[in-house]
This record gives structure tokens, sequence and C-alpha cells, in this order.
């Protein structure tokens, strides 16, 4: 049997890198994807997903539309600066119309039935702002018995992308960030900007990509505002693929190395607002630890998605 696996997702271009390595992935057992507000507006990350299910052949996979805003406080600003109006690079309407029906449940529902459903212990990665996984916590707390562990794509040690401090998901919603991190009890893995920004693909990789064949092709062709915002953020051709990089890890436990610390969330209102805070001092104070995906073997890295995504194994 294969991991268990709910993505809850913002899609995103490197979102959808990451449903497509699990829907390709013939040891994950993919039992749904769930959407939430965040690079673009909800209804789009929602008909994103489906979309990029379709492109898998993954009819077979339910989706629900989950939370639309946070928790407490409006979100600030979106990532179409980063991903396109649409979330794809502008290229959204080149995907296959869906023909499964959005899941009549929202997704904090969809989430339950699953995760109580499903025959042995579910692995949730959520790779979008945690709304949902903060909801679901909080009014299902007897679901946490059977959630192996949350692999979240979020935060950063050292720097943020939407501001000094904080990463764009954490940013986003602070409070259920905190929730999950923080206030409850179930095992994370956190994979942070520390090391999703050394996790590059240059433009080697994205056309040994393309020439795989179709789908692959479609992928790539995903990419382009993509490209260029990070041709500036990072002086040549390549891309980062944040969200990819915590779905491998969920899909093969110890392909990231991890280190374990307690964590903050801080969700004042002054300039580090939505930063990750960790106690790396060697008697760290009390308080609940997460484990924090600080290292990798890039190369190994970057071929475990190219195999997967290229069909090729």
């Amino acid at each position: 049997m294969g991991t268990r696996l709910i993505i809850d997702t913002d899609p995103g271009v490197d979102d959808a890198f990451a449903i497509a390595l699990a829907a390709l992935s013939d040891d994950v057992e993919l039992l749904g994807v769930t959407t939430v507000f965040g690079n673009v507006p909800l209804e789009t990350t929602t008909l994103n997903a489906r979309r990029l299910l379709e492109l898998c052949g993954r009819l077979d996979v339910p989706v629900a539309a989950g939370a639309d805003r946070p928790l407490v406080h409006a979100q600030l600003d979106r990532a179409a600066h980063v991903h396109g109006a649409d979330g794809l690079s502008g290229r959204s309407h080149t995907l296959p119309e869906p023909t499964r029906p959005l899941a009549s449940s929202d997704a904090v529902s969809l989430l339950v039935s699953l995760i109580e459903a499903a025959d042995g212990p579910v692995t949730l990665a959520p790779i979008g702002p945690l709304t949902n996984i903060a909801l679901l916590l909080a009014a299902h707390p007897g679901v946490k018995a059977k959630i192996a562990r949350i692999v979240i794509m979020g935060g950063g040690l050292h720097h943020g992308n939407s501001s000094p401090a904080a990463e764009f998901n954490i940013w986003s919603d602070p409070e259920a960030a905190r929730r999950v991190l923080v206030e409850e009890d179930v095992p994370c893995v956190l994979v942070p900007l520390d090391l999703t920004h050394r996790c590059t693909f240059d433009s080697a990789w994205l056309d040994k990509l393309a020439a795989s064949g179709p789908l692959g092709a479609t992928l790539e062709s995903l990419t382009a505002e993509y490209l260029a915002h990070y041709r500036t953020e990072l002086g040549f051709d390549g891309i980062v693929l944040h969200d990819a990089v915590a779905v491998a890890e969920a899909i093969k436990p110890g392909i990231l190395v991890t280190e374990t610390y307690p964590i903050e969330v801080d969700c004042g209102f002054g300039a580090a607002r939505g930063a990750t805070v960790a106690d790396r001092r060697l008697k760290p104070g009390g308080g609940r630890t997460v484990d924090v995906a600080l290292d990798t073997d890039l190369d190994g890295l970057r071929a475990f998605l190219l195999t997967r995504l290229a069909g090729t194994r």
C-alpha cells in the first residue's frame, strides 16, 4: 500500500507540478484534493485543480472547495504577479475542462469523510494557506488519530517572500498557521523557503520535461510567467517548485533532511507578521516541536520529480 494522501492547494504553477507529481505516482493513493484561496481567488484555484486532475486522467479523485478567506483578517495581496492572473501563467484555458463534478460538500467535510473512511493513516499535504487545515483540526479533533503527518509547504526561518520576514502561505493566514504549527499535536513537517529556494529547476530540466510527452509538455507550458518572475529572482532561466518539493516528501518520507525545533508564528501587526520563528538554541524552551526540512540531495530530488512527471520509471 502506498501513501494515502490528500492535497490542500491553491494552484498556482508550483501547485500544478505538485498535484501532477502525486496524481502520476503509482505508490500514492490520492484520496482527494481540497482547495483554498491563495495565489488567486478560490473559484480559480478550484477550477485549476479540477483541470489538472483531468489532465492527469484522475477522474477518480474528488475535489472540494474550501475557505475563500483567512480565519480572522483579510488577505493583503494575491500572487498574480508571480503565477499570472489565472494562476497558471495565463495558460489555464489550454487544460482540459473538468468532467467530474465538484464535490457537493465543502473542503473540511470532504477531508473528514476521506480520513474517516481510509483504511489506515492519511498524510495531508497543505501547499497553500493553512485555513482549511486549521478549521479541520479545530472542528473535528477526532480525525487527528488517523492523520499520519501534515507535510506543509510554508515559512522561512531566515527570510520571506511576501515580506522580509514572512513566506506567502503563512503570511496569508498567520492565525491558521499558528493553530496548526503551535497549538495542535499532529506530527508536522515544515518545508520552508530556506530549502525550497535551493531546489531550482533550470531550463534544461524543463526542456527534458517538455520532451517527455504531451503531459510533460503541457506542464512546461504553464511556466512562462512564473519563469519570467524567477529569472529576475535567480539570475538565470529556472524556476522554484516550492510545493512539489513538499509533496515529494509526503510521497517519499526522508527525501528531505529535517531538524526538529519548537516553532512560533508571529500573528502581530508589525513588520514580522506571518514570520515563522524556530527556537534553535542548544536548550530550547518547551512546547510542541515541528520537523523542519533544511536539506536534501538536490540532484536526486530533481531526478525524482522528472522521473515521476515524465512517467519514465
